[in-house]
C-alpha cells in the first residue's frame, strides 16, 4: 500500500527580520487512483493512499453505478508499477458478482477528476443530478442540538492525518447519539465521503437510514449528492454551503447543518429532525 504521507524539503520565511530555516515537513500523499469494473475504466481519482477498496466501492454506489456491496464480487489492486518497477497500488478492479451489472453509465467526464472536486469536468449539470433510490425525506431520524454541536470535535479526534499534515479533508458515519462508527481521511473531500460510504456498505445494506454524515469541509453539491444516494438523512459541515448544496438538500429531503462550531451551527433544511424542531425550511 502507499504512504499516507511524505517528507518534503521546505524553507520557512518571517519577513519581519528576513529569517529563513530550512526543516523537513511531513505533507499528505496525493496520487491517482484508477477504477475499474473488470477492463472498463470507470473514473480517475485524485486521492490519499489508503482505504483504496471503500474508495472505490464507495464511488460505485454513490454514483448510482451499483445498488449493493453484494454486488461486487472482488476487489483488488492490479499490478500496475512506476518508472523504477516498484508496484504503485494505483489501480482497483472490482469484479462484479455473477448476474450483477452496472446500473448505468459513469459520468460523462472531460477530464480526470481532482482531489479537489468530484464533479469537475462533468459535461453538464443534468449529468451529475443523480437520483437517489431512496426517500431520505421520509427517514423519522431526530437528533439533539448538542449532538449535532459536538460532531466537528468528535471527527476532530480521529483525523491523526490532518494532525500530522494539515492537508486533509474527513467524512465520518455516526448515529443519532453521535458515536462516529466509520471515519475516513483523503486530500479529496468526495473521497473521504465515498471511503465512509464504501466501509459502511461492507457492514450493512443501504439505505444508510438514521446517520449522519459529518465532514470538515463546506458542504458542496457533490457532498450533499452522494449523501442522498447512500439514503444518508443528516449532513454536518464544519464549512459553508453553496447554494445548490442547499437547494438538493431541500429537494432530496436532507437535513443540511453547516459552519458547526461548538456551540453554534446553521442549519438550511429540514430543521424539524432536531429535537424541538418545529420548522422543515426549504
Amino acid at each position: 500500500m502507499g504512504r499516507v504521507t511524505t517528507r518534503v524539503r521546505r524553507t520557512r520565511w518571517d519577513v519581519t527580520d528576513d529569517a529563513r530555516l530550512e526543516r523537513p515537513d511531513t505533507v499528505a500523499v496525493e496520487e491517482p487512483l484508477e477504477i475499474r469494473v473488470g477492463q472498463d475504466v470507470v473514473t480517475t481519482t485524485m486521492r490519499t493512499p489508503g482505504d483504496d477498496f471503500d474508495l472505490a466501492l464507495g464511488h460505485l454506489l454513490t454514483e448510482g453505478l451499483l445498488e449493493s456491496a453484494r454486488e461486487v464480487a472482488t476487489l483488488m489492486h492490479c499490478t500496475d508499477v512506476d518508472e523504477s518497477g516498484l508496484p504503485t497500488f494505483n489501480v482497483v478492479e472490482a469484479t462484479l458478482s455473477p448476474g450483477a451489472h452496472l446500473h448505468g453509465p459513469a459520468r460523462n467526464r472531460t477530464e480526470t477528476m481532482t482531489s479537489a472536486c468530484g464533479v469537475c469536468g462533468s459535461a453538464s449539470i443534468a449529468d451529475v443530478r443523480t437520483r437517489s433510490r431512496y426517500a431520505v425525506g421520509d427517514d423519522p431520524v431526530m437528533v439533539a442540538p448538542s449532538v449535532v454541536a459536538d460532531m466537528p470535535g468528535a471527527l476532530l479526534k480521529q483525523q491523526p492525518v490532518f494532525e500530522r499534515t494539515g492537508g486533509v479533508h474527513a467524512a465520518g458515519l455516526a448515529g443519532r447519539d453521535g458515536q462516529l462508527a466509520f471515519v475516513r481521511e483523503d486530500v479529496g473531500r468526495h473521497n473521504a465521503v465515498d471511503k465512509v460510504v464504501g466501509a459502511a456498505a461492507r457492514d450493512r445494506e443501504l439505505p444508510l437510514s438514521g446517520a449522519m454524515l459529518v465532514v470538515s469541509a463546506r458542504a458542496s453539491f457533490e457532498i450533499v449528492q452522494k449523501a442522498g444516494v447512500a439514503g444518508i438523512p443528516v449532513v454536518i459541515a464544519v464549512g459553508a454551503p453553496s447554494s445548490l448544496a442547499v437547494a438538493l438538500a431541500a429537494e432530496c429531503g436532507i437535513t443540511l447543518v453547516a459552519f458547526t462550531r461548538f456551540p453554534r451551527f446553521s442549519v438550511y433544511s429540514r430543521g424539524d429532525r432536531l429535537d424541538g424542531g418545529t420548522t422543515a425550511y426549504p
